[in-house]
């Protein structure tokens, strides 16, 4: 499938570039039920029948325990994504939570992102401890690298992203991310060739932040100035930022 070799193409590039796999690594993967992981999910199934280090997957989810929370939306389906890791041969495991409950009904934040984000990866690195994995791999792009920038420019004061690697030495964990070098638009045509599983976000915030609002801002500017996204992180790189490197 074409939209899986570009997909990979990258995705080689930036493991390569950042050596971001090492032989026998036991890498867990961070599905959301998005596309972005799980696509992500589907090119290191890929990238490991012919990498020359070789490497273990798991296939990891956070549940939110939105169906414990007043408001109770019915517990996401997830059969046909632990359908997809059967047919990848993929382990698949869940950690199940109520930050949705803590958020929303015991503190109900009026603004509950950046602490959802907070206790959302918390959990998410004991899950990934629990289940014996050594590295982390999330699903962000080249496109989330230029819209995280431009948030931390226009809401905290600074120039910076997320890196490609981070070591996280309290919770003796690394996070990769081999979409770095990815761009958004090659995710969804793979996502739409092959038919993932999308799992739809039950969360009252999604679609309702500053960085839809931001993504939407960059679309609008880079299709009147193409290339925007290039130059963005073009920047982090010819500095040096957060562990970006030409």
């Amino acid at each position: 499938m074409k939209e899986m070799q570009k997909l990979l193409s990258r995705v080689r590039y930036a493991v390569q570039k950042y050596d971001m796999i090492k032989e026998g690594d036991h890498i867990a993967v961070g599905v959301s039920g998005g596309k972005d992981s799980l696509a992500l999910l589907c090119a290191l199934s890929e990238l490991r029948k012919f990498y020359p280090e070789h490497f273990k997957l798991t296939a990891v989810m956070v549940d939110m325990g939105f169906h414990l929370t007043e408001a109770a939306p019915p517990a996401p389906d997830t059969s046909e994504i632990e359908e997809l890791c059967r047919r990848l041969g993929v382990p698949f495991y869940v950690h199940h939570s109520e930050i949705a409950r803590v958020i929303f009904d015991v503190r109900k934040e009026k603004n509950p992102c950046s602490l959802c984000a907070r206790m959302r990866r918390g959990v998410l690195h004991d899950a990934v401890k629990e289940c014996g994995a050594g590295k982390l791999a999330l699903g962000h792009h080249f496109d989330d690298a230029a819209e995280t920038l431009m948030l931390n420019l226009f809401f905290e004061g600074r120039f910076g992203s997320f890196s490609p690697v981070t070591h996280l030495t309290v919770k003796d964990l690394v996070m990769i991310r081999p979409f770095i070098h990815a761009h958004e638009k090659d995710i969804k045509a793979f996502a739409r060739k092959a038919a993932l599983p999308i799992v739809e976000s039950p969360c009252p915030a999604d679609g309702n932040t500053e960085r839809a609002v931001m993504k939407e801002y960059l679309a609008t500017f880079d299709r009147r100035h193409r290339g925007l996204y290039e130059r963005l992180v073009g920047a982090l790189e010819r500095g040096g930022v957060d562990g970006w490197h030409e």
